[in-house]
């Protein structure tokens, strides 16, 4: 890179990358046949030349790092989709509302699968791109799943609190998907897609010994801060289980997310009831969802508790499991039913163990891969 001309190329590769709503903006269409076309293989080599961190002066090393990341990523997300891993027609799915480019697969759950999305969000000067996530069920027989997260997830919005939206991830729209194949019809949702977030059974399998209920202290408050918000809209989410709670430790961030299984008020197409349970977190669920009795919101407060119980282990002192134990008993009934209650009472407690309340900056030992959600296969 030691021309002007050379520079001039660098900085066109660089605004083509980060300008490329998706691969074939790069590398040309998709053709049939499972085979990548010549022509995108060169396309790609060029610009690998081009971008690749080794060839640039030191003082562009990071621009060529993130390119050159960025291409990476896209030439893999081509490769996969030349070959139909993504099951997807086309590389755009356009809704009434945006026009969403896929960006790869994140996760499979038992359930659904999670594929990146990008889009385009306003217009103009203000259009910004923003990253979400589509969450699309394998089988159509899961629509009604999806139907009861976006239907939980919009109550909450409009009668949460709104200091608390941040603890729930954000419905961008719900979506009915058709099999251009098939005809088969599935109902999918796609959501704001979260960054930096843990899972608490990442959480605990970076902490074999269980964490510091010191540390605990803030994901409790926040769990209940979050089912207290839901209960408040009508809204039980179900299924409190740690796959479900995502923590930020830097920020001290949770969201509680996979409402599929939640049961909302007076909602149409909903059963009072939870409709499935998290085959292998059965032991973590009341007696009443087994019972297939109705949901209300002391079962998620107890299922809330049994979350941070698995994640300390045994390390809770004893009037913290006191504590627990009185939000964990069999009978709903008996149960605190208001999680925003709920948190001067555990603050209480935990003042009395720890003294007063102050910042533990916390963070991960190890960095196990960060989870995009999760979904669970019903019973």
């Amino acid at each position: 890179m030691s021309t002007s001309h050379d520079t001039g190329r660098f900085d066109a590769a660089l605004r083509s990358i980060a300008l490329a709503a998706n691969p074939e903006a790069l590398f040309g269409p998709v053709r049939a046949g499972g085979t990548v076309p010549p022509a995108a293989t060169a396309a790609y080599r060029r610009l690998a030349r081009r971008v690749h961190p080794d060839l640039v002066p030191p003082a562009r090393t990071a621009e060529a790092t993130t390119a050159f990341t960025r291409l990476t990523e896209l030439w893999g997300h081509f490769q996969d989709m030349v070959a139909g891993d993504l099951r997807f027609g086309d590389p755009t799915l356009v809704t009434r509302a945006h026009t969403y480019h896929v960006r790869g697969p994140l996760a499979r759950g038992d359930v659904a699968d999670l594929h990146g999305l990008r889009y385009q969000d306003g217009s103009g000067r203000d259009a910004r791109w923003r990253d979400a996530v589509l969450k699309l069920p394998r089988s159509p027989h899961d629509n009604d799943l999806m139907r009861a997260e976006a239907t939980a997830l919009a109550r909450i919005r409009e009668r949460g609190h709104e200091r608390y939206r941040a603890f729930v991830p954000e419905l961008v729209e719900s979506i009915r998907h058709r099999d251009a194949g098939t005809g088969v019809e599935r109902r999918a949702n796609v959501l704001t897609r979260l960054s930096g977030f843990h899972s608490l059974a990442a959480v605990r399998r970076a902490h074999p010994d269980g964490v510091d209920p010191r540390d605990a202290a803030w994901m409790w408050r926040r769990l209940l801060v979050a089912i207290g918000n839901a209960a408040a809209a009508g809204v039980v989410h179900g299924a409190v289980v740690p796959e479900h709670v995502l923590i930020h430790p830097e920020q001290h961030g949770l969201v509680l997310v996979d409402w599929c299984y939640s049961v909302t008020s007076a909602a149409a197409h909903t059963a009072p009831h939870v409709p499935a349970m998290v085959a292998h977190r059965k032991d973590l669920y009341p007696p009443e969802v087994a019972d297939r009795r109705p949901a209300v919101p002391a079962t998620d407060v107890y299922m809330a508790t049994r979350c941070v119980e698995y994640l300390t282990g045994d390390r809770l002192p004893r009037r913290l499991r006191a504590f627990a134990r009185g939000c964990s008993l069999p009978a709903p009934e008996r149960r605190p039913g208001n999680g925003l209650a709920l948190l001067g009472d555990l603050d209480e407690a935990l003042e009395r163990e720890f003294g007063p309340r102050r910042f533990r900056p916390f963070h991960m030992p190890t960095a196990p891969p960060r989870d995009a959600g999760h979904a669970a296969r019903p019973s």
